[in-house]
C-alpha cells in the first residue's frame, strides 16, 4: 500500500506541481495583459490619419513646404523618414506622432 501511495505522490509532484504553477502563470499574465490594456485604452490617442505631424508638433510653413512628410500627406511621416534598411530615425521613435499613433490592426 505505501508502494501505491508514494506512486501517486510521485506523480503529483512530477506532473500536477508543474502543471499547476504553469496555470498560476498564466493567470498572472493574463491579468496583467488585461490592466496594460485598460491602460492603453485610457491614454490620449492622436489619430494620425487626421493631425498630420507638421500640425501636431506646429511647425511653420516654410518648414512644412520643405518637409518630404508635407509632400506624401497620405503617408505617416515615419514611414516617409525610415531609412532603405528600414530603420526609423532616432527622433522619430522619441516624437508622440509615432508613439501615439494606434497599431494598424492585421487581417
Amino acid at each position: 500500500m505505501d508502494a501505491v501511495l508514494n506512486f501517486i505522490l510521485g506523480l503529483l509532484l512530477r506532473i500536477g506541481l508543474p502543471v499547476l504553477v504553469t496555470v498560476g502563470i498564466f493567470y498572472l499574465l493574463r491579468r496583467l495583459d488585461e490592466r496594460w490594456q485598460a491602460e492603453a485604452r485610457s491614454l490620449p490617442v492622436l489619430n494620425v490619419a487626421r493631425t498630420p505631424c507638421w500640425e501636431a508638433r506646429d511647425c511653420p510653413e516654410e518648414k512644412q513646404k520643405s518637409c518630404p512628410a508635407y509632400a506624401q500627406s497620405d503617408t505617416p511621416c515615419w514611414q516617409v523618414f525610415r531609412a532603405k534598411d528600414g530603420v526609423l530615425k532616432e527622433a522619430c521613435l522619441g516624437c508622440d506622432v509615432f508613439r501615439q499613433a494606434r497599431v494598424p490592426a492585421q487581417a
